[in-house]
Formats: structure tokens, C-alpha cells, sequence
């Protein structure tokens, strides 16, 4: 727990050298797992300042998205902890002050255990694939839902996995 604790301060404050260089967007989200326990997700992203794909519909762009998810509940392993690192591509649809948008993304994980709430990890290294979609407001706030999907692909036994879906805020700084 310490541990982890000490890996997410290094890595937000190794992250500073990067805001001053990056468009940084904190985010928080609250969801839900797929056996009704409840999740809370602190965030912060760097835009890649790419863009691709550009047309009259919009373009494809993306983020680095550095996470920390608070696990509820469970009557077996609930009060859990993990970080994640993941790219993050978006399609951003053409529009004036309000846009739609997709996104989706495949990272890793660090869990403070294996297991995590009802379900057996068989890890506390997993994989986290990520979908989502929502609106971006001006170029400072978005909001939207996202399905996040966390398992080990198979590396260890048992590989139960565990979803969260959640509703999302950033704002860019």
C-alpha cells in the first residue's frame, strides 16, 4: 500500500516537469463496477498536440492519461487501490463551442492487490482497455461516460478481470 502510495506521488510530481512543456487536463470520474461497487478516479492527461485524419467530420488526436482508482466495496476485497498509464486516442467530431467525441485506449495497471472486490485478479499487473465518448466544451472542459476493462490477459491464474463504468469531468490547465 505504501508502496503504491510512494509510486503515485513520484509519478504526478515527475509529471510536473511535463506540464510546463504539455497541455495537462485533470480529471475525476465516478462509476460503478459490474457487481454494483463504486469507483473513484482521479486523473491527469497530456495532450499528444498531434492531430490526424483532419476532414470536414473532424480528426483523430490523443492523450497520455496517468490514473488513480479508488475500489469500493466487495465483501471479499473491497477498499482497493491502482494506478494506471495508458495512451488514449480520440476522434474529436467537427463543431463550434460544443464537440462530440470517442475515445479509446489500451494501458497497464498496478492494483494494491489481487483481488478486488468480489472478482480474483490472479495480479496485481493487469491491462486496461478503455472506450468511451462524450461532449468537449470550448477547449477546457469535457464530460462523458467511459467503460474501463481491466484483466491480465491470461498471464496468471485465476483472470476473473473487472470492468468499472463511470461518468467523467476534465478540465485543461
Amino acid at each position: 500500500m505504501k508502496k503504491l502510495i510512494s509510486l503515485a506521488v513520484a509519478a504526478l510530481i515527475a509529471s510536473g516537469s511535463v506540464l510546463t512543456a504539455q497541455a495537462a487536463e485533470l480529471s475525476g470520474a465516478v462509476g460503478v463496477t459490474g457487481q454494483g461497487d463504486m469507483t473513484y478516479r482521479l486523473g491527469v492527461g497530456f495532450d499528444w498536440d498531434q492531430s490526424w485524419l483532419q476532414s470536414s467530420v473532424g480528426h483523430v488526436t490523443g492523450y497520455w492519461d496517468l490514473g488513480y482508482t479508488y475500489w469500493e466495496g466487495g465483501e471479499q476485497a473491497g477498499g482497493e487501490h491502482s494506478l494506471s498509464f495508458a495512451p488514449v486516442f480520440v476522434y474529436e467530431f467537427a463543431g463550434d463551442n460544443v464537440k462530440p467525441f470517442i475515445e479509446a485506449g489500451i494501458g497497464v495497471s498496478a492494483f494494491s492487490a489481487t483481488r478486488v472486490g468480489d472478482k480474483n485478479l490472479g495480479s496485481s499487473f493487469n491491462f486496461e482497455d478503455r472506450i468511451g465518448f462524450g461532449l468537449k466544451f470550448g477547449d477546457t472542459q469535457r464530460v462523458g461516460l467511459r467503460a474501463t476493462h481491466y484483466s491480465n490477459a491470461g498471464i496468471k491464474e485465476p483472470n476473473d478481470g473487472i470492468e468499472s463504468y463511470a461518468l467523467f469531468y476534465s478540465h485543461s490547465i
